[in-house]
């Protein structure tokens, strides 16, 4: 495994009685690709800006590489941040814009001028370095953007919601692109968006940030397949979220109906929230479900129809492949293994995870 690169330690940060991080831990790894997800005003730009030396944390310590780095300004720190807004010069050329930092840095012109063509073809704009700004598409002056930072070797890159601002195809590719250089470039990617599909599609670790607190750490299979609350489960892809209660050991009951789960020691008649996504319903007979009901939409989503099944008093959401008729009465079923069962947090903002040290 590879060695913890940064370590937040219980940083605090407040803008006038707005508590945005309450006592936040986490450790980034070397070479890792992670996404801190979740909704505004969680948290996770403010996380990012103080790694990246934008703000300062009220307490706590940030250390990266082993130094203490909580105070230091970020032209001393050895990473590099892409915005949302590219922030590119317009009225430099696309070389010039890349070799910005290098010349600050008072590099040779051999030096700069290498590691410009290095970069263009890294990113695929070979080429293009004699071109004005405002001639390259959004997707390119993001490329551009990326570039100007990976130029500079930093340890780390920091990306601010980088790919908001571009239409979904080329959001897509970019994500790939993204993929492609952190692999190419063996450095730690930390990436901050609010869009579950590029936290699913790029990361090897996702953090789930609600309301200051960290609500979930893992990898994207276990952040989907296994949410720890609620919110995670509601915010990371679509879900049936029911109210339950934990009968016994593998048994919970749902809408007035008692079926078979997998999960155990949550106890006797114990209340909990019971998660199924929508592509785990099974459409079978009415006689042959654990319940059965009436379909009241059908839309179709190109790779499956989005169904809604009203039963026993819940408007279920059905990802099918096969098409039905709105009207049509039937029944629904789901494996034992496909229902996750959840303790019900105390509080909405409950912090629930522990971070291993």
């Amino acid at each position: 495994m590879s060695k913890k690169l940064i370590h937040f330690i219980d940083i605090t940060k407040s803008y006038g009685d707005n508590v945005v991080l309450d006592k936040l831990n986490l450790y980034v790894r070397e070479n890792e690709f992670i996404t801190l997800l979740g909704p505004s005003g969680c948290g996770k730009t403010t996380t990012l800006r103080l790694l990246g030396g934008f703000e300062t944390p009220d307490a706590g310590q940030i250390v990266f590489d082993g130094k203490d780095i909580t105070s230091l300004p970020p032209n001393e720190r050895n990473l590099n941040t892409v915005f949302q807004k590219y922030a590119l010069f317009p009225h430099m050329s696309i070389a010039e814009n890349i070799a910005f930092g290098l010349k600050i840095k008072k590099k040779s012109k051999a030096y700069i001028d290498d590691k410009i063509n290095y970069a263009l073809r890294l990113v695929n704009l070979d080429g293009f370095g004699s071109r004005a700004v405002d001639s390259l598409s959004g997707g390119q002056q993001q490329r551009i953007a990326i570039a100007r930072a990976i130029v500079n070797e930093p340890k780390v890159l920091l990306l601010d919601e980088p790919l908001g601002a571009l239409d979904l195809k080329l959001r897509q590719d970019m994500q790939y692109e993204l993929i492609r250089l952190k692999n190419e470039l063996g450095i730690t990617f930390v990436y901050v968006t609010h869009d579950q599909e590029e936290a699913l599609t790029m990361s090897d670790t996702i953090v789930v940030m609600n309301q200051g607190y960290i609500q979930q750490i893992g990898t994207p299979e276990m952040i989907y397949n296994e949410p720890v609350n609620a919110f995670v489960a509601d915010f990371i892809g679509d879900s049936n979220i029911i109210h339950g209660t934990m009968i016994c050991d593998k048994t919970v009951e749902i809408l007035g109906t008692k079926i078979p789960c997998v999960d155990e020691g949550f106890g006797t008649n114990k209340p909990v929230d019971v998660v199924i996504r929508p592509e785990d319903v099974e459409i079978t007979a009415p006689e042959d479900g654990f319940m059965a009901g009436t379909i009241t939409s059908v839309i179709f989503k190109g790779v499956h129809y989005e169904l809604e099944i009203l039963a026993n008093g819940y408007e279920w959401l059905v990802h099918t492949t096969k098409f039905y008729t709105v009207g049509t009465h039937v029944g629904i079923q789901v494996i034992p293994f496909n229902i996750q069962i959840m303790n019900k947090p105390e509080s909405e903002d409950e912090e629930a995870v522990e971070i291993d040290a």
